[in-house]
């Protein structure tokens, strides 16, 4: 069978690809499985010197693989620039800093030497989304690598000439031949790549319901896993905010990749006495992106990644709507060929309508009205999912109270948008999933942490 890349502005076929077999998947992660016997004995130094080679080839492609992603999932194009060089930084992050986050530790006991020690485990699955083809991968991919491990990915279907082009960037830099394999295959394939015996462990960026499927299957044959699931994030604005930093911010904060990001923006919890004047300038500003070809530079929101989802994300804004939300920008699916979405602003927002209980992966805002901090905390904390949240506030202590001890997320920004850094791990709670990736923490998610004692 082919897998199709389509253009979900134009709804257009732009390359086809043969489908990976079953028989050449198990052949490609055995021939992983190979690569790693040697590639776990390189050292450090000659770990990071390739990992700041990918490094260059990302910065080097910027503009061409940003084209990629706008053509294949509509992602606009000053973002997927962005994009790369976030990949890019976090490849000389680890570069830089692995040696350190994996360095033995001693530890005094009665031996007379004992110690932790870090070591690669093997090869490792990744299973990774559309929304963000090169930085889920890289963020993944480049601690893997430094700690010795090698990769397989199994990336969406409707990204295959991203998932092509991440294992040719690894090929240019210079990488052992088979470190990293990418195979096309389709999703109902997965629970037979997790069966591998050679496959160790398996990281998951996806829907829920994806993450407890892989989750099972790994489960029962004691596999780790890291999940990084969906999310309804929560930003508080609280009355003594910055009221036009706010707005911008949670603007910016939905529309990042034409709101198809798990740590969106998703839920505007307002304190009442500034519902009014915050809900003026969010519409104002929300009312003046653009919508339309991710191609123009001058475009901030692309498609929707393909027809189906957008679909999907109409209903869920109907159904709110005939629950009681108000509806004060977009709503409707404009004109044409393609799959876009107009940016939407529903207000009156509340418990057992999907804009309050679902996750809205699209340019879709929802507000909601508290009647005090405490109540806005409730609202915040009152779902399933807790991948991020923030909370707008002048007072600089009382954000920080709120973001440490009150908000339920793994990651709680104050007076900013919850964003990945290389530097910082990222992660949720909840049915956000668990473990992390980034920083130190994401690098030993997949190392055997082991003890040596001498006596």
């Amino acid at each position: 069978m082919a897998i199709q890349s389509i253009n979900p502005f134009t709804g257009q076929v732009i390359a086809e690809y043969k489908e990976t077999s079953l028989k050449q998947a198990n052949k490609k992660i055995s021939q992983t499985h190979d690569a790693w016997l040697e590639w776990k004995l390189t050292t450090f130094r000659e770990r990071a010197r390739l990992l700041k080679n990918a490094a260059s080839v990302l910065y080097n492609r910027k503009n061409e693989l940003a084209e990629l992603m706008a053509l294949e999932m509509g992602k606009p194009l000053k973002q997927g620039i962005s994009e790369i060089e976030k990949c890019a930084l976090a490849c000389d992050y680890y570069a830089n800093n692995a040696t350190a986050f994996l360095k033995d530790e001693i530890i005094k006991t009665d031996a007379s030497k004992s110690f932790v020690s870090f070591q690669p485990i093997g090869v490792v699955l990744a299973v990774m989304p559309w929304n963000f083809p090169f930085w889920q991968v890289f963020r993944f991919l480049a601690p893997a690598l430094m700690a010795g491990n090698c990769g397989i990915l199994k990336h969406a279907s409707n990204v295959p000439s991203c998932a092509l082009a991440i294992e040719e960037i690894i090929r240019e830099a210079g990488y052992p031949e088979n470190v990293f394999q990418a195979l096309l295959v389709p999703g109902k394939q997965v629970d037979k790549l997790i069966e591998h015996p050679l496959i160790k462990a398996v990281t998951l960026t996806g829907s829920t319901e994806a993450g407890k499927t892989v989750a099972a299957k790994a489960g029962s044959l004691i596999k780790k896993t890291l999940l990084e699931l969906g999310g309804s994030d929560a930003y508080v604005i609280l009355e003594d905010a910055d009221l036009e930093l706010a707005a911008e911010t949670c603007v910016n904060s939905r529309l990042v990749n034409s709101g198809q990001s798990c740590i969106a923006a998703k839920r505007f919890i307002v304190v009442k006495s500034v519902e009014k004047e915050f809900t003026r300038l969010f519409l104002e500003k929300m009312s003046k992106k653009v919508l339309g070809d991710p191609l123009d530079p001058n475009t901030d929101i692309g498609p929707q990644a393909r027809a189906d989802l957008r679909g999907q994300l109409h209903k869920q804004v109907k159904k709110s709507i005939e629950a009681g939300a108000k509806c004060i920008l977009g709503g409707k699916i404009p004109k044409g060929e393609g799959a876009l979405y107009l940016p939407t602003i529903l207000t009156k927002v509340k418990k057992g309508m999907p804009a309050f209980d679902e996750e809205l992966f699209g340019p879709v805002a929802a507000v909601i009205s508290a009647k005090s901090e405490e109540e806005a905390i409730s609202i915040a904390n009152d779902t399933n999912f807790g991948l991020g949240g923030a909370v707008f506030t002048k007072d600089l202590a009382r954000g920080e109270m709120i973001a440490k001890t009150k908000l339920n997320a793994g990651s709680c920004f104050v007076n900013s948008l919850v964003k990945s850094d290389p530097r910082l791990p990222f992660g949720g709670i909840n049915e956000s999933g668990y473990g992390r990736e980034l920083g130190v923490y994401g690098i030993r998610e997949f190392v055997n942490i082991k003890t040596v004692y001498i006596k």
